[in-house]
């Protein structure tokens, strides 16, 4: 999936973030959940259970951790998928989270899923040790998606002749990192060391988990996507005939291996 593999200075091309609210509700139902372990681990190694959610969206993971006992705050700038947070039982305030007013509160956890690298990683930072308690922790974390090869390869030709230029053509097209030298995690974490000092030395954790797709439940959530919104309509509606006859021949379904990773670090305590 394109947006996991991809790095790059994204907090200044938000503008494919914000393509996402187009259909809060499809987005809403077709994106990965987290797996338990990762959402049991942070929520016990806060101080308290006061959460405060980064990049919200439509409140997948503020749903997770409410059902794990905390109590969470949304903050998210698009107002279509912070309308849909809301309706479905998570507070939200609309902003981005670097001009985000926290008006004194104070929160024993930050946590980011699948949004941190939309948000400028230094100041981002910076702003998170400035609204934690003593001891409380930051955790951004992504789901890393790895098809086998021969879905890979079936997906990379079809996008390398449809929309060449796209974000999933370049991740269908190069080799899969190591997870822990991502990206993503590279610059959260080099964000957090240039915070200087409100932090303590950031740790990864990984949780590994599958899902096998249907040939409806991939396309349904394709739209949702990297750059799909953007793409033209014809062209989207190319991706998607394609894909799904791949998925077809490759037997109906495929069997997705993910990695949930976290980067986490705390502030200190005093």
């Amino acid at each position: 999936m394109a947006n996991s593999k991809l790095g790059g200075e994204l907090h200044q091309q938000r503008g494919t973030a914000e393509n996402y609210g187009l259909d809060a509700a499809r987005y809403d139902r077709t994106r990965p959940r987290y797996p338990d372990g990762l959402v049991e681990r942070i929520a016990r190694s806060c101080p308290g259970n006061e959460l405060l959610n980064v990049g919200a969206g439509t409140g997948i993971e503020a749903r997770q951790f409410q059902a794990a006992g905390c109590t969470v705050l949304g903050v998210e700038p698009d107002a279509r998928m912070a309308e849909f947070a809301r309706a479905h039982g998570t507070e939200i305030e609309i902003a981005r989270f670097e001009e985000w007013d926290a008006a004194d509160r104070r929160f024993d956890g930050i946590i980011s899923g699948q949004a941190w690298h939309w948000v400028d990683p230094e100041a981002g930072a910076a702003k998170a040790a400035s609204v934690l308690r003593p001891s409380g922790r930051f955790a951004a974390f992504w789901n890393v998606a790895e098809p086998p090869a021969e879905v890979r390869e079936a997906f990379r030709k079809i996008y390398v002749e449809v929309v060449p230029d796209a974000l999933a053509t370049r991740a269908y097209s190069m080799p899969a990192p190591p997870v822990s030298s991502s990206p993503l995690l590279t610059k959260t974490i080099e964000g957090i060391r240039k915070a200087g000092g409100l932090f303590g030395e950031p740790e990864q954790w990984q949780f590994e988990w599958e899902y096998v797709y249907s040939k409806d439940e991939w396309l349904d959530q394709l739209p949702t996507q990297g750059d799909h919104g953007q793409f033209e309509p014809e062209k989207l509606e190319r991706v998607l005939t394609e894909v799904g006859a791949a998925i077809d021949a490759l037997g109906g379904s495929f069997d997705m291996k993910y990695t949930a990773v976290a980067v986490t670090a705390t502030r200190p305590a005093s």
